[in-house]
């Protein structure tokens, strides 16, 4: 069984091989046996597939919303790379983020009630750190509920996220400590950026 990506296509390659061998017996009721059993095949290997897909898809996403968040160059060439090698896959991925942005009203106004607390600098600088760092933590929350809606998120994770996330609207609303400067808006993006990266080991996982 050999599956193909892109055939036809200068980038087509082999996705899955898997070798099955069967005696050579030539009987009516053998073939009728091994038809069946290409069937059962073909469609173990579907589902395979579709799973990395999926996978990969959601790997894609991952990707750009990081890129989004930290305009991080080797992650923008990642996922350029993999736009290459996965032109299809890359454009359901594209297509299913347009899709999660176009929320109703509704859900956006409740995501920037979320954030009603927090002091916006008048600095330009300062005030897009900020901004920057409202989308980390966004961006924490929803893969996070991905990641409990797959295979559920343990125990020390959520409470990770949980202090990070609230020591990081803690800052931002001035509770504590009143200043909010770039040397302190760098710290709490750095830890919340550390706790995304744990969140996405083990989504890949």
């Amino acid at each position: 069984m050999v599956v193909y990506a892109s055939p036809g296509e200068p980038n087509a390659r082999i996705i899955h091989g898997c070798d099955h061998d069967y005696p050579d017996i030539r009987t009516h009721d053998h073939n009728v046996f091994i038809a069946h059993e290409l069937q059962e095949q073909a469609a173990a290997a579907g589902s395979l597939i579709e799973e990395r897909e999926r996978r990969k898809i959601e790997r894609i996403k991952r990707q750009i919303r990081q890129y989004y968040v930290t305009r991080n160059e080797p992650i923008k060439r990642d996922f350029e790379e993999t736009n290459a090698l996965y032109p299809f896959l890359f454009s359901r991925a594209w297509q299913e983020l347009k899709e999660e942005r176009a929320r109703p009203a509704g859900q956006a106004a409740d995501s920037e009630a979320v954030f009603a607390d927090v002091r916006h600098p008048r600095d330009s600088d300062l005030r897009e750190r900020v901004l920057e760092i409202e989308r980390i933590i966004i961006s924490i929350g929803q893969d996070m509920a991905r990641l409990r809606a797959a295979r559920g998120a343990d125990d020390v994770l959520l409470r990770t996220c949980g202090k990070v996330v609230a020591q990081a609207r803690a800052a931002l609303s001035g509770r504590g400590k009143p200043e909010l400067n770039s040397r302190r808006l760098a710290l709490v993006r750095n830890s919340l950026l550390t706790t995304w990266r744990r969140v996405h080991a083990q989504l890949e996982g």
